[in-house]
């Protein structure tokens, strides 16, 4: 245990730019993976479509007056309201995931900040007259976050956050659209 410490320490000091792409590889494998495993995405888009398309029936029934169609409506509001209390539920577990690996990180940060301080652990090419551009490992921490997170969302087909999937579910319904368009 104290060999593999002292080799930790070591590559962390030594190698600080790539040590630095494994913490943010290893936070966000943690999160997607816990998504992956945790979150049907594909029941959650069913659910979405389903909730868009009875809010589009609902506004198409308030604005052509049809009472049958109203009266469908009606009937189909507790299941609706059902599926928006599932995707509550899936979306709050999908932030409890998220914020997981945060937090573990957030319990990490002073001990890296302690390695590295303000001192950089990359460094960008610049101009021949400015010299290299240092990189302190809070800015690449960021920057090997936000390209893993891109890759990995593409590769297992999920939403980099929050965003693409709460997004589907607040999108305008077609009849918003439809007048919209027509100004």
């Amino acid at each position: 245990m104290n060999l593999m410490w002292e080799w930790l320490t070591q590559m962390a000091l030594e190698h600080g730019t790539i040590f630095t792409i494994l913490i943010a590889a290893a936070v966000t494998l943690t999160m997607t993976l816990m998504r992956v495993k945790l979150i049907d995405q594909e029941k959650i888009s069913a659910w979405q479509r389903e909730v868009s398309r009875w809010e589009a029936e609902r506004e198409r029934a308030k604005k052509t007056g049809d009472k049958k169609l109203m009266a469908k409506v009606k009937k189909q509001e507790l299941h609706i309201n059902q599926l928006k209390s599932r995707l509550a539920s899936q979306m709050g577990k999908s932030l409890i995931i998220m914020f997981i690996p945060i937090i573990i990180l957030m319990l990490l940060w002073p001990v890296l900040i302690g390695f590295y301080g303000n001192d950089p652990v990359a460094f960008v090419p610049g101009l021949p007259w400015s010299g290299d551009i240092e990189i302190p490992f809070w800015i690449w921490y960021m920057v090997c976050s936000y390209f893993v997170s891109t890759v990995t969302s593409k590769i297992f087909g999920t939403a980099a956050g929050m965003g693409k999937q709460a997004g589907r579910a607040g999108q305008p319904s077609g009849g918003r659209k439809k007048r919209a368009g027509s100004r």
